[in-house]
């Protein structure tokens, strides 16, 4: 499946939208898609996952180092609305808190 990802903006929050599923092919994609957002020295990113079906480990690893560069920012950063079998995932391996995984 393709990965889509869109970024707007909402009242001082940079909303990451995601759909598809983020693998090591396309983690590349949401990198950039975060970074930008964060360049932009918003007061918050919120990435959405209600679309994601499946995120493998290197993805996970681009939310949790896009997390750590919102903190160095000043920025506020959450995961949303994951899926119940991406959250599951993100439970295993125990980053929900790290990325404020929301909804």
């Amino acid at each position: 499946m393709d990965l889509s990802i869109s970024t707007t903006d909402a009242d001082g929050t940079r909303l990451v939208s995601v759909v598809g599923e983020v693998d090591v092919s396309n983690a590349g994609e949401l990198r950039s898609a975060v970074d930008a957002a964060l360049s932009e020295h918003p007061g918050r990113v919120e990435v959405d996952l209600s679309q994601v079906a499946y995120i493998d480990s290197t993805g996970i690893g681009v939310l949790v180092g896009a997390s750590h560069h919102a903190d160095e920012a000043g920025c506020d950063f959450e995961v949303t609305h994951p899926q119940p079998n991406v959250r599951r995932v993100l439970g295993l391996l125990g980053v929900e808190k790290e990325l404020n995984v929301e909804g």
